[in-house]
């Protein structure tokens, strides 16, 4: 029996591959976190080696598991590399897109494959492709030619054993943050996930974040605090800035992909304004910027905050609510579960796939009554064959809901045309020349700019239709975040060096009945819903008026910067930070406590 765990020499150099395998992983997902620098990865290693060392070994149990599991030694771990090398792609262009790298629960978009091959057409070089084709075959082909290495069953399962509970007492280790994460220096700093990366590298950020919570418990929470907050905010008036319509109006979200006036990047000149509309209107109608808490992408967590009014700026870094908490809760407040109470009927439309972010599974949480995406939408228009559909296709569908509908109606519509890649010719042919720009980026900013002009239109074409509509309705309309451009566009405008102009988006009212025309200054998405409140004279739960009372402290709150009445904030004064800290609570209690909310503050 003693013979079956006896190692062969070839078992032998299998493990001492298997072991430079762990290393070589672990140092490429760790560059990959530092743009690809050799440099800055040899840094890293020499201040955190026991870090280095750690994940080395813990890729080789994972490495060594699959070599057990599978019959043939070698395939096993190919698989495995080959994953997790692709896992470090992904990180890689995430980073280098949006600036942030990648979270465990991106990994719900798996699912997505087919549309995110789609959504990131363009990105990836056919070079690149065609060079990783190679390379796979070559590596197939080496398995088929390789000696066969016989390894005993009960070897086999020894070392599957053994590497699965090592495997599983380090997410333990890294999970607990105890004396021994902090004798290899490994700390958890989950609250600016950028710092978690580059100082504890790819896999024990990667692990310490498939246990984080979105926000920690406040000091002092308690039911009793909640009822406080809720009885505090009750009592304040209603703010209403116009008189209430004679009917219920229908109220309008619309949130439009990647959305932002490039006309405010001083560098470029352009043949003709791209937003002649949108800038007609700036005075006519309540209009001003939307500071979005994200850049480049994460749409969800933009859409999370114009629901239900929490802030981003309180979660962790690296959030994302919809997949991470709300898809496993029962029920969520919202301005839709606040209108349902109210005799509304809800839809969401979206003309691209319903599982994105769980949004199939999100919605119905927050009480929308339907759903419509790009399934039901087959004779929707595209520019071309291959591109998004438009933006005029969508707001069409959503007149004709509205046109259709005989009870007051909440709507929210998030738009795909402007998603990236800006390939020229994706939505026809561009009409606008861009000046100022390097040739090699001229096509990319000149075809955005044509998505702009096309969502310009269908702005123009929505304003007309509202008179078509018999019941008052009004319509709010924001771009999400700005786009992921070539970073050379935002560098030759000058706005790496000005966060809060890499983070506002533009942001309208319209309706067919008068709700004024005053500057809206620059919000926060959580505020959207108030101001819609406010707009159409509707009373107030203590929760809006919760919000309210932000937004006149902190009409712009963000991690990236703090925006009060009289511009950036650089320090809070008391009275603010004690509102923030009531928000904090309530937002606590939302997402993580006992909802206590749901009856004391809706």
């Amino acid at each position: 029996m003693r013979h079956w765990f006896v190692p062969t020499k070839r078992v032998g150099y299998l493990l001492l591959s298997l072991l430079i395998g762990g290393f070589l992983l672990n140092f490429f997902l760790q560059a990959s976190s530092l743009n690809m620098d050799v440099s800055s990865v040899l840094t890293w290693i020499s201040n955190f080696y026991w870090l280095y060392i750690c994940g080395s070994l813990f890729f080789f149990f994972i490495l060594l598991v699959f070599a057990a599991i599978i019959p043939n030694t070698y395939t096993g771990p190919l698989i495995a590399f080959i994953a997790l090398f692709v896992l470090g792609i992904a990180n890689y262009k995430k980073m280098s897109t949006t600036g942030e790298p990648l979270f465990p629960w991106d990994l719900n978009q798996v699912k997505n494959a087919q549309e995110m091959a789609k959504i990131t057409r363009g990105m990836i070089s056919p070079l690149a492709v065609i060079l990783t084709i190679v390379v796979v075959a070559a590596l197939v082909y080496l398995i088929i030619k390789l000696p066969k290495i016989r390894v005993q069953l009960p070897l086999r399962v020894g070392l599957a054993v053994l590497s699965t509970a090592l495997i599983l007492g380090f997410i333990s280790m890294v999970g607990s943050g105890g004396k021994l994460s902090a004798a290899i220096k490994y700390q958890n700093v989950y609250w600016n996930q950028k710092a978690n990366y580059s100082q504890n590298g790819f896999l024990f950020a990667f692990t310490g974040n498939l246990k984080q919570n979105l926000i920690a418990e406040p000091a002092g929470y308690s039911k009793e605090a909640i009822t406080a907050i809720a009885k505090k905010y009750a009592a304040l008036p209603d703010n209403a800035g116009t008189a209430a319509p004679a009917e219920q109006p229908n109220i309008v979200y619309m949130m439009d992909e990647a959305f932002f006036d490039p006309t405010r990047m001083p560098t470029y000149t352009f043949s003709e304004d791209p937003l002649k509309f949108i800038h007609e209107q700036a005075d006519k109608t309540p209009s001003g910027y939307m500071l979005s808490p994200e850049f480049g992408g994460n749409t969800a967590n933009i859409e999370f905050e114009a629901l239900t009014g929490l802030s981003m700026y309180f979660l962790n870094d690296g959030s994302i609510p919809y997949q991470q908490r709300i898809v496993k809760m029962s029920s969520l407040p919202s301005i839709v579960s606040i209108l349902k109470e109210r005799g509304y009927e809800a839809l969401a439309l979206h003309p691209f796939d319903k599982t994105f972010y769980n949004r199939n599974r999100v919605y119905p949480i927050m009480g929308f009554d339907q759903f419509k995406t790009e399934g039901d939408l087959p004779n929707a228009e595209r520019m071309t064959p291959d591109g998004y559909i438009s933006d005029m296709a969508a707001v069409k569908e959503a007149v004709r809901e509205l046109q259709s509908s005989d009870k007051p109606t909440f709507l929210h519509l998030v738009t795909m045309q402007n998603h990236f890649p800006f390939t020229k010719g994706l939505n026809g042919p561009t009409t606008i020349d861009v000046g100022g720009v390097p040739a090699a980026q001229k096509d990319e900013l000149e075809t955005y700019v044509q998505d702009t002009k096309l969502t310009d239109e269908a702005l123009k074409y929505l304003s007309e239709q509202l008179k078509t509509i018999q019941r008052p309705t009004v319509v709010a309309f924001w771009g999400d975040h700005l786009p992921a451009l070539s970073s050379g566009i935002y560098t030759q405008a000058g706005w790496d060096s000005n966060p809060r102009l890499k983070h506002e988006t533009k942001l309208m009212y319209m309706a067919n009945f008068d709700i004024g025309n005053q500057p809206l200054g620059t919000l926060s998405p959580a505020f959207i819903g108030p101001t819609m409140f406010q707009l159409t004279g509707q009373q107030m739960p203590a929760y809006y008026k919760l919000l309210e009372k932000v937004k006149a402290e902190i009409p712009g709150l963000s991690k990236n910067v703090l925006i009060g009445a009289q511009g950036e904030l650089k320090n809070l004064t008391p009275e603010q930070q004690a509102l923030l800290n009531d928000y904090k609570m309530v937002e606590y209690d939302i997402l993580e406590g006992q909802n206590y909310s749901d009856n004391l503050l809706f």
